[in-house]
């Protein structure tokens, strides 16, 4: 009896190190390794292979508690042997305030997607963001792309050791006095204007519990300038598909826009709507030919149903 059970627990492990071995073969765990800069570790029973750092650069209180990293602000990227492709990789990063666009865009130009940002914490100093990346693709692709996104956020401390509390743009002044008429020409349509602001909302098609839902309801992307022709500020929120979240995401970070959020507003709705907001400066006409570049590529009630 003694010997089948002995017998039992060297199959088992002769299997459990098969298994590692084999992941290990089918997915190149050093080359995560030598890419990213991290010694990952592999979760042998779900088959993820994980890097990890904290974030302890930077000194962050959460209520007036120094906060340890170990509490909830470590980066990690981890990789899965994928379906359709070498590998699957999804991870999580911790950014402040003046890494997060910086950093979304290195993400995006290394073929990574980025998936949400948000916060995890009330009356954090500086404040924390989190962003999700993931992707698709070669151990190369997925790996190098990590790293880049990791080298951007050192790249930014080296400059500034202690975030940013500002964007640092030109000051607006205390009068509004945006002119209506050019950005309604952009927007091939007419904006609400209240006391030198002007305002666009472009509804979008959903449903949930049987219900249909559109722009009045909460389904829509808006743009609210602000300031003047010449140095204005627009800020508003984008109602997306899963698959518009990533060429809008492009198309923003290409004309300088600065995303501030990307979550969801509902559960249950089909089909799923992803929301991100944004803030951005300049001209007034500029920003509006920004905005209209990025609702161009999603199907709404202005343009249309996409093909």
């Amino acid at each position: 009896m003694k010997l089948k059970t002995i017998s039992l627990l060297f199959t088992i492990a002769a299997t459990i190190a098969t298994e590692a071995n084999t992941f290990a073969a089918e997915l190149d765990t050093a080359k995560i390794d030598d890419l990213t800069g991290l010694k990952g570790k592999l979760n042998q029973q779900e088959g993820v292979y994980k890097v990890t750092f904290p974030r302890a650069d930077v000194k962050v209180s959460v209520d007036g508690w120094q906060m340890p990293p170990f509490m909830g602000l470590g980066t990690w990227a981890a990789f899965v042997k994928g379906a359709h492709s070498e590998a699957m990789m999804m991870g999580d990063t911790v950014v402040f305030e003046d890494e997060v666009n910086a950093v979304l865009s290195a993400a995006l130009e290394n073929g990574l997607e980025v998936t949400a940002l948000h916060n995890h914490f009330f009356f954090d100093e500086p404040k924390v963001y989190f962003m999700h990346i993931g992707g698709s693709g070669s151990v190369a692709q997925l790996a190098g792309g990590a790293r880049k996104v990791y080298d951007k956020i050192k790249e930014v401390r080296a400059a500034n050791p202690k975030p940013k509390s500002a964007f640092g743009y030109k000051e607006l002044g205390g009068k509004n006095s945006i002119t209506a008429a050019p950005l309604n020409e952009v927007f091939g349509l007419e904006g609400e204007a209240k006391d030198g602001m002007v305002k666009f909302v472009i509804g979008k098609k959903s449903s949930m519990h049987g219900v249909d839902i559109g722009k009045e309801i909460g389904i829509n992307t808006w743009a609210a300038f602000a300031g003047s022709d010449e140095n204005a500020v627009v800020d508003g929120d984008f109602a997306m598909t899963e698959d518009e979240l990533q060429p809008v995401l492009k198309s923003l970070r290409k004309s300088g826009i600065n995303i501030v959020a990307i979550h969801n507003h509902m559960t249950h709705e089909t089909p799923r709507i992803m929301f991100l907001h944004y803030w951005g400066r300049g001209p007034a006409k500029e920003l509006a030919k920004a905005v209209k570049s990025a609702v161009d590529l999603t199907e709404s009630e202005l343009t249309g149903k996409k093909k």
